[in-house]
């Protein structure tokens, strides 16, 4: 069974920086794509940021230049290094990974979600 592990959040000043990690674990046969999503009290969930297995990255407006998304492929772990943080960026931050299973289903995609870690933003 697949499942996606992540780690790194906790509580921090505005100004200040956090490095959130999700580690996939499990059997895998090609990573497709990976992401972060957050979703604050009373909000809807949103995208934060990407990676494809090409390691094209995409960002929210809100975070561009300020968020960082890499990955290690070896590790089967997507990093998101958030610096300048803002009250604004407190939220559950949850993983996403899109895989392909086996190479028998190597055209296919599924999809698995973290259980999230909380980042506080404290003014």
């Amino acid at each position: 069974q697949v499942q996606l592990v992540e780690s790194g959040g906790g509580l921090v000043q505005a100004g200040g920086s956090l490095r959130l990690s999700c580690a996939a674990s499990g059997t895998i046969f090609r990573i497709n794509a990976m992401a972060w999503y957050r979703q604050a009290p009373g909000k809807q969930r949103e995208s934060v940021a990407a990676i494809t297995s090409g390691g094209s990255t995409t960002y929210a407006d809100s975070v561009k230049g300020r968020f960082t998304i890499s990955r290690d492929t070896a590790k089967n772990t997507v990093y998101l290094q958030m610096n300048s943080l803002k009250p604004e960026d407190t939220a559950l931050y949850s993983c996403n990974m899109a895989y392909s299973p086996s190479w028998r289903e190597r055209y296919g995609s599924r999809e698995v979600w973290g259980q999230g870690t909380l980042v506080t933003v404290s003014s």
